[in-house]
């Protein structure tokens, strides 16, 4: 297909290397017309003044800017002078409004857009030696530059560099980053729509927003075969996210001069040593209205009403246009996000069974039924839990806490974790087979990584001076060497250590709280009359965690902040080779921490507190002065369920906090003035200009506040039902928050690829397999659902209430003469003789006094048992599951087979063509042979 203002020359391409570094120095562009030049070929030539020679007639231009210049030899048809005639016009007529994603002649769009200010300092001449060489290489690149002088601006202090990619630069690095274009309009038959879809016609939206252009076959694209691809228009040919990410990565490697000998590059580098504030693509339009211009897409409009208000929670996400937007990185992780929320409803839906199977079995529950009951509970005196300050206790005190204990310990808890561990896998093979359709459906089969990730970080180029010859390529690369790697990862593992160490004593320091305070939150309820009311509610043991578990969850938050900033900081200096490694190395020391700060006050209250108390006259203590906590007679499982409440809600209202409020206040702030003014006075790249910056770590905070949310309903389910509930409701919240933010409060990022969620598939895959074994531990250890069991089968001794005499049968007998001096409470108004504790061991009277009874073993023995009957049963059905289910559906590989087999059947067609036409023109280097062996090559490809 011939295209529109199709170019007769061809671009040469001049990759220069430095002498100093080897670094690749960008594209140099040069033109040569010929005097036979078509009638449709180039319609006005753009030259800019800092990169050639310029007619008389541009005296009076800014040396920054592009004009357009017809010089006399270019001009051969009175249509080529009128339509620049036409582009001069829209020049004046723009100028009227500057809310447009044009250049002032309303022809060239702005792919990118760079800022400034001219601050008089120490430094301000070295900064604009670096603007003025940056520019002008970026112009030598084939750029297009255009600057808005700062008394355009809105606060008349800011310089603005819109860049434009014309036709020759898109179409050298689309071959360069293996960019993908259509070739035929997809012919594949869609699936069989399903009879029940029409049951979710509620949650569909519009198919033009769902599928907001047709599906194509496509092929890498190849600068010498335009005539291949469906090229209707040259300015549209290209989105603007693909132009946006081209304009990028030419950034990202564009020189400005050499400093204290080393060559330096890249817009990073001059963002950071404040050579320019910003760097950024331009938003379409305004999200709350549709741009004058009709040439404009408005799909931030139409994202923003479709997708980003929070009155379409219920509707389903318009995946192909956010990837067409901004890209696949982002579309593929509002995918698995959405996914992620659809699964959590069915795991919610048996959570909240599990939960009202508890709520209706609670007056049922023969251990609450004994410990309420006055005749039983009241008359068990139990012995102090404190020393010195804490008196004896009556056990019906805590009738209120084991009641509401039985709604998460309860024989649903078994079932509810190991359809957990169940659902863990069909979630993670599902999400397998979904990634699987998005990446034929986005063109990204034969996409192993991100051209711009696997290339060499302008942060090593510049810091590794030495060099030596890749293999593979035979050139000479910059590297670091092994006693410099080794030197650099034993600093860094040191620090994470530390940090890590941090966390645990952080923990310790929670526990002595906890075993500091109890004994005062003890002294006040018994003292004080105000409290006697909620006494049975807010029980010693219940504050204490309550206010453990908030102190906790403000040592998380402040952690968190400032290890963030070291974890960047060991990172880069790592100096990991390529941006792919700098991220999977960020990622795992940042989950790391968070794992071990997030969850370590959970895994202590799961499997260590009342672990190792002791008994009375001989209990263990820590740092040999604090008591050791026990658990309530209920249980440690209601203290476990308390802490995961607390952390994890707090932790996903405080995300939100800082997702949504935070940045809408900083907008506001910013904008509070230029709001008001008129579209002539606050132009496109100003508005976007006053947003939030994304940063290239914007979605690695967004998976990693995911997967702790992940961890929360995995690892510890078993105490919590209801978690799943929760984190579907925050879900549902959590992605209209991140699309508001992301289309109304932050700047357009800069698109890039990826074909799934990276390392974080197999951080969740170690997750769900370590979830299994830490619920058959709660299970086992934190519960009371095996000691239960093995009375009922073993020790009850009534046939028709099994479980009466449980709770008598679970508690032993100290005799208080045998207290020592330390642990003896200070009064005994009553004249106790006995008291009571949670434990299988032998009275006082007996000859193994004090000793563990040989229940005590059974139960035991029957705790391991369960975890290893359980470990296996549900890895095996984890495994079956997974066997079972492929990861790439059959309709996909069928079609991938079919669509590579029609491509390469195009492309074999095209080359045929092209070797007659040389033939039928008399070429002697199309032989014979060579078009027998095209035509052979074809037959074989048919054949496969």
């Amino acid at each position: 297909m011939n295209r529109i203002g199709r170019r007769a020359n061809e671009t040469l391409i001049e990759m220069a290397l430095s002498a100093d570094d080897d670094i690749a120095v960008l594209t140099k562009f040069k033109r040569s017309w010929s005097e036979g030049e078509e009638s449709n070929g180039p319609l006005c030539e753009t030259i800019s003044t800092a990169g050639s020679e310029v007619p008389s007639g541009s005296e009076g231009l800014n040396s920054t800017e592009t004009t357009l210049l017809i010089p006399d030899h270019q001009v051969q048809s009175g249509r080529r002078y009128n339509l620049f005639l036409k582009r001069r016009l829209r020049i004046d007529k723009r100028h009227e409004s500057k809310d447009s994603i044009f250049f002032r002649d309303g022809v060239r769009r702005i792919d990118f857009v760079l800022s400034y200010v001219d601050d008089l300092n120490k430094e301000w001449e070295k900064k604009l030696e670096r603007r003025k060489e940056f520019e002008s290489n970026l112009q030598k690149a084939g750029l297009e530059l255009e600057t808005e002088d700062k008394k355009e601006s809105e606060d008349g202090k800011i310089y603005f560099v819109k860049i434009h990619a014309p036709w020759e630069v898109l179409i050298t690095y689309a071959e360069v980053l293996n960019i993908k274009v259509p070739i035929r309009e997809n012919d594949i038959p869609s699936m069989v729509e399903n009879p029940l879809d029409c049951m979710l016609t509620p949650f569909r939206l519009p198919e033009k927003v769902m599928h907001p252009e047709p599906d194509y076959f496509t092929a890498p694209f190849s600068k010498d075969k335009q005539e291949l691809y469906l090229i209707n228009d040259e300015s549209t040919f290209f989105s603007p996210s693909m132009r946006n990410r081209i304009v990028n990565y030419i950034l990202t490697r564009c020189p400005y001069g050499t400093e204290e000998g080393k060559k330096k590059f890249g817009i990073k580098r001059l963002l950071n040593n404040g050579t320019y504030s910003a760097a950024y693509p331009l938003h379409d339009c305004q999200y709350w209205k549709k741009a004058s211009d009709p040439n404009c897409d408005n799909e931030r409009y139409t994202l923003y009403m479709e997708w980003a208000r929070f009155l379409r929670f219920y509707k389903e996400q318009p995946l192909d246009l956010i990837r067409k937007y901004y890209g696949e990185k982002i579309g593929i992780y509002f995918a698995w996000l959405g996914f992620y929320t659809e699964m959590l409803f069915l795991a919610a839906v048996v959570g909240v069974i599990c939960f009202l199977y508890g709520l209706f079995t609670m007056d049922e529950n023969m251990s609450s039924k004994e410990i309420c009951d006055p005749a039983i509970g009241g008359e068990i005196i139990m012995c102090p839990l404190c020393d010195r300050e804490c008196e004896y206790w009556r056990l019906n005190t805590t009738c209120e806490s084991s009641e509401y204990s039985h709604l998460f310990d309860n024989v649903a808890t078994l079932f509810f974790a190991i359809f957990m561990g169940i659902w863990v896998t069909l979630f993670l093979e599902f999400w397998k087979r979904r990634q699987a359709r998005l990446k034929y459906e986005w063109d990204l089969v034969d996409f192993e990584e991100e051209q711009q990730q696997l290339q060499l970080r302008p942060e090593y180029e510049a810091k590794c001076t030495q060099k030596k010859k890749n293999p593979v390529t035979q050139e000479m690369e910059p590297y670091l060497p092994l006693t410099s790697q080794a030197v650099r990862f034993c600093i860094s593992g040191t620090t994470v250590l530390f940090w890590v160490s941090l966390i645990i004593a952080s923990m310790i320091a929670v526990i002595v709280y906890r075993l500091a305070v109890y004994a005062a939150f003890a002294s006040l309820m018994e003292n004080t009359q105000s409290l006697q009311p909620i006494s049975g509610l807010l029980t010693p043991q219940l504050a204490t965690s309550v206010t453990a578990s908030c102190l906790n969850f403000v040592i998380i938050m402040i952690l968190n902040f400032i290890y963030e900033k070291i974890a960047i900081w060991i990172t880069d200096m790592e100096i990991p080779r390529t941006h792919m490694e700098y991220e999977n190395r960020l990622t795992m020391k940042m989950f790391l921490f968070q794992f071990v700060n997030y969850y370590s006050s959970c895994f202590y209250v799961a499997f260590f507190k009342g672990k190792f108390v002791g008994y009375p006259g001989a209990y263990t203590y820590m740092f040999n002065r604090w008591r050791n906590e026990e658990c309530d007679p209920a249980g440690c499982l209601i203290e476990l369920t308390t802490q995961l409440t607390i952390v994890m809600a707090g932790k996903q209202i405080w995300g939100n906090i800082q997702e949504a409020i935070v940045p809408w206040i900083c907008n506001w702030w910013g904008r509070r003035k230029a709001r008001s003014n008129p579209e002539n006075l606050y132009s496109r790249w100003e508005q976007d200009h006053d947003l939030q910056t994304f940063g290239a770590l914007g979605l690695f905070y967004e998976y990693l506040e995911m997967v702790i949310q992940f961890g929360f309903i995995t690892l510890f389910v078993a105490s919590f039902p209801l978690a799943p509930l929760l984190a579907l409701m925050n879900n549902i919240l959590e992605i209209r928050v991140d699309s508001w933010k992301l289309t109304t409060q932050y700047r357009r990022p800069v698109a890039a690829k990826a074909h799934s969620i990276g390392v974080w598939q197999e951080i969740l895959n170690g997750m769900a397999i370590l979830s299994v074994v830490t619920n058959a531990f709660i299970v086992a250890f934190t519960s009371d659902m095996i000691p239960r069991l093995v009375y009922y089968y073993a020790y009850s001794e009534s046939e028709d209430s099994p479980m009466s005499g449980y709770i008598n049968n679970s508690l032993s007998v100290f005799e208080i003469s045998d207290f020592p001096e330390r642990n003896k409470p200070k009064q005994n108004p009553e004249g106790f003789e006995q008291c009571r504790y949670r434990d299988y061991r032998y009275p006082p009277d007996h000859e193994r006094k004090y000793l563990h009874t040989m229940q005590f073993w059974h139960i035991l023995a029957a705790k391991l048992a369960f975890i290893i009957i359980m470990e296996h049963v549900v890895f095996i059905v984890k495994f079956f599951v997974a066997w079972m289910i492929p990861d790439v559906p059959a309709d996909v590989k069928a079609k991938i087979k079919r669509e590579k087999y029609l491509t390469q059947k195009i492309l074999h067609e095209y080359e045929l063509e092209k070797l007659k036409e040389r033939l039928c023109q008399g070429d002697k280097r199309a032989t014979e042979k060579e078009f027998i062996a095209t035509e052979g090559r074809m037959e074989l490809s048919r054949a496969m």
